[in-house]
């Protein structure tokens, strides 16, 4: 009764599909009447508790998705542009699946309608995490209120011992303002000591020729870890950013050319001490930033990579942008270079991605470089491989970071992230280079009890972390560890992940979260973009 067949194809063959090679065909032919057909989260055959969350669910409205196309009646077809449209509908939060079928025009061979299928995803879901000093936080959201599209999150924080109150936040999201693919976000709260403002309107690039813009302000106050010092510390901060950018697509190199620019302006009420070498994450600054490149960026469909069954969306192309401009410090100027360099593409091996960059201050007086910080990140995950009806996918990833001439105090060294480290890990480590290897195999199987899919894998990550540019000298660890993954892809929360394992160094086994119960997976670390801009940023 509770396993039962796939009812969606996830197991098939794993291979991928150029989308808009298979509407080629319909190409420059005029768009005509545009039909939109809203499906609910689950089938209309599925079992008590599947009805009864149609019943409860809001459909999303019929404008909230045709607000959300890049194209309307009268406009030429272009497949590229119905590919990234549906990879942009099928990101939102509230639809689980998107298509967009093509139909001939039955009284004119220049016309083709469109009928635009959508399925919903659940919105309602529960939050919660435990905090240090029994700081407890619990929160109920919905990602699709009414079945406008915007996002309310409502958040309680009590202590777990005295279940004394500790403030509520509030979160609001609204996906796109009026149509205009503006993202509009609002948070504000408190907790505990901790406090939040924070207000922004943005639009980023959306098309190989387009236009960003986008104003955010905050006013945060909250305990920051600082990693030399190993403790926590109260800082508020004010920051005021400013961003636009333009892209225009060159037909005869099948890419675009860009300009960003950012303005920064920060200012810091609490903080630890800081002096011209000391802490300069807690320095009142104003930087104005340049950026210039060229990118290309085309989509495919599959599954099984960061999902367990439903059609995803991966990029290919490449990014090379430059990025340069000036910082008016407290203490000290600088004028900031840096370089970046991305590429991702599908192999005969599987996908392969890579991301190079290095940046760098220089004091205006005495032409001293400082500040100095490189970072490469090379991604690979196989192609889909058989056992029987299960599939098996094998993720692998490098990451090197160094950095030279920095200076003391809060982010001045690197440490074991959660996106660039080891799981498991316990253990306070740091230096100024870091070399992390994680690899993973997932099993993907094809059972799905209420709906609920299930993915076994096995990990093995290795580190080296120190002060030492000769990565080999400094310390080694290692995590080894096993666990498994349920999702149901009609919902909206995260899949949650059970795993065991063990870290070990140099003189034996270190310390470390041995059982671990997570909405947080490695995988989203491969919801990879390689190549669309972004604002211009600083290292």
């Amino acid at each position: 009764m509770l396993f039962v067949r796939p009812r969606l194809d996830t197991t098939a063959s794993g291979r991928i599909t150029d989308e808009a090679e298979l509407l080629k065909p319909y190409a420059g032919k005029t768009i005509g009447n545009i039909t939109i057909e809203r499906r609910q989260v689950f089938d209309e055959g599925g079992n008590k508790l599947e009805r009864t969350g149609n019943k409860l669910h809001v459909l999303t409205q019929d404008r909230v998705i045709r607000r959300d196309l890049f194209f309307k009646s009268g406009d030429r077809l272009d497949p590229e542009l119905i590919v990234r449209n549906k990879q942009l509908i099928r990101s939102r939060s509230y639809i689980s699946d998107v298509d967009v079928q093509v139909f001939p025009d039955p009284e004119d061979s220049t016309r083709v309608n469109l009928h635009i299928v959508t399925r919903d995803s659940w919105t309602i879901s529960l939050d919660g995490a435990l905090h240090s000093e029994n700081r407890t936080m619990v929160g109920l959201y919905d990602a699709n209120i009414f079945g406008t599209g915007n996002r309310l999150k409502v958040m309680t924080n009590f202590d777990r011992r005295d279940f004394s109150y500790g403030g509520n936040m509030f979160e609001y999201e609204i996906p796109n303002v009026l149509g205009t693919f503006y993202q509009a976000d609002f948070t504000a709260g408190k907790d505990f000591y901790n406090s939040t403002l924070d207000v922004s309107l943005q639009k980023e690039f959306l098309r190989p020729t387009d236009y960003e813009f986008g104003v955010a302000y905050s006013n945060i106050k909250e305990k920051i870890y600082m990693i030399e010092q190993d403790s926590s510390e109260l800082v508020r901060q004010r920051n005021l950013d400013i961003w636009a950018g333009y892209s225009h697509r060159f037909h005869r190199i099948e890419s675009s050319f860009f300009l960003t620019g950012h303005y920064n302006h920060r200012r810091v009420g609490l903080r630890p001490a800081v002096a011209p070498n000391l802490n300069p994450a807690f320095h009142d600054r104003d930087i104005l930033l340049f950026g210039t490149g060229l990118y290309r960026e085309k989509f495919y469909s599959a599954n099984m990579f960061y999902g367990f069954g439903v059609r995803e969306y991966l990029a290919t192309g490449y990014k090379a942008e430059l990025t340069s401009g000036y910082a008016w410090g407290e203490f000290n100027d600088g004028i900031y270079l840096g370089i970046s360099c991305k590429a991702g593409s599908f192999r005969p091996i599987g996908y392969i991605m890579g991301n190079f960059t290095l940046g760098s201050y220089i004091d205006p007086q005495s032409g001293m470089w400082y500040h100095n910080a490189i970072d490469i990140d090379l991604r690979w995950f196989s192609n889909l491989l058989a056992v029987r009806r299960s599939r098996i996918r094998q993720f692998l990833t490098l990451n090197y970071t160094q950095g030279w001439n920095r200076g003391q105090g809060n982010d001045e060294s690197v440490r074991f992230t959660r996106t660039n480290g080891l799981q498991m890990l316990n253990e306070y480590m740091i230096g100024t280079n870091r070399v992390v290897l994680n690899t993973e195999t997932v099993l993907f199987t094809p059972y799905q009890p209420l709906g609920f899919r299930i993915a076994f894998f096995g990990f093995a990550d290795f580190g080296l972390i120190g002060y030492s540019p000769n990565a080999f000298k400094n310390d080694f660890v290692s995590t080894l560890g096993m666990g498994v993954r349920l999702r149901n892809e009609r919902l909206v929360f995260n899949t949650v992940q059970i795993q065991v394992g063990v870290a070990l160094g140099k003189k034996g086994f270190l310390a470390c979260d041995y059982i671990d119960i997570s909405n947080y997976t490695r995988l989203e670390q491969y919801r990879y973009r390689p190549t669309r801009p972004e604002t211009a940023t600083f290292e």
